[in-house]
C-alpha cells in the first residue's frame, strides 16, 4: 500500500473530521433513476463516505474502499451498515460478476477499469466522474497523470450502454467547479 498516498490522504481528513461528510456528488444524485432496487454496490476511493451512504439510503448493500484509514474509520461511524475496507485500490478486486453498481468519483486510475467491467455483473452499473486534462494550471493538487484527455471516458466505455455523458473544457468564470467528465453507463450484456 502506497504509505505517502494514505498518510496525505488522512492529513486532509483529519482536517475535516469536525465538519458533516456533505452531500453526495450532484452526478450520483442526477443518475439515481439507473440505480437498481437492491444489489451489491462498490464505492471507490469513498472518502469519508457520502456516495456510500446515499447508496445504502437506497437500499442498496455497499462496500466502500479507501487507503486513508481515517476516512474508512470515519465512514464507519457515520454509515454503520457500510462495509468499509481500507486498501489499495491498485491490488484490490471482488469477485466477478459481482457487483449491481459502481461508483467512482474524483479518482484516477486507468487501470482499473478493466476491473470494473470484471466485477460488474452484466447489465451493471458504472457511475463515474473525474478532473478533466482542463484543470491543467489550476490550483489543484492533482497529478496530471490523473486527469481525462477529452473523450477519454467516453472512448474507453463506448461498448457499453451509455446512458449519460458529460464532460466541461473549463468551469465557468467565477466559480469553484472543476472541469470534469462524467459517465453513467451499463456493462454489455
Amino acid at each position: 500500500m502506497p504509505a505517502v498516498d494514505a498518510q496525505r490522504w488522512d492529513v486532509r481528513h483529519r482536517a475535516n473530521l469536525d465538519q458533516p461528510v456533505g452531500a453526495p456528488r450532484a452526478f450520483l444524485l442526477e443518475s439515481a433513476r439507473f440505480l437498481p432496487a437492491s444489489g451489491l454496490a462498490l464505492d471507490v476511493a469513498m472518502g469519508r463516505g457520502a456516495a456510500a451512504g446515499y447508496l445504502l439510503q437506497r437500499g442498496l448493500n455497499v462496500i466502500g474502499v479507501d487507503i486513508s484509514p481515517v476516512a474508512v474509520r470515519a465512514a464507519r461511524a457515520e454509515w454503520p451498515g457500510l462495509l468499509a475496507v481500507r486498501a489499495d485500490l491498485t491490488a484490490f478486486e471482488l469477485q466477478s460478476e459481482s457487483l449491481d453498481v459502481i461508483v467512482n468519483f474524483y479518482y484516477l486510475e486507468r487501470s482499473l477499469w478493466p476491473a470494473f467491467g470484471r466485477m460488474l455483473k452484466p447489465g451493471g452499473l458504472l457511475i463515474f466522474e473525474t478532473m478533466t486534462v482542463a484543470m491543467s494550471g489550476r490550483p489543484v493538487d492533482a497529478d496530471p497523470a490523473h486527469l481525462l484527455a477529452p473523450q477519454e471516458l467516453l472512448s474507453y466505455f463506448r461498448s457499453w450502454d451509455v446512458l449519460d455523458y458529460r464532460e466541461s473544457a473549463s468551469a465557468p468564470e467565477g466559480r469553484s467547479r472543476r472541469p470534469t467528465a462524467a459517465i453513467a453507463a451499463r456493462r454489455p450484456r
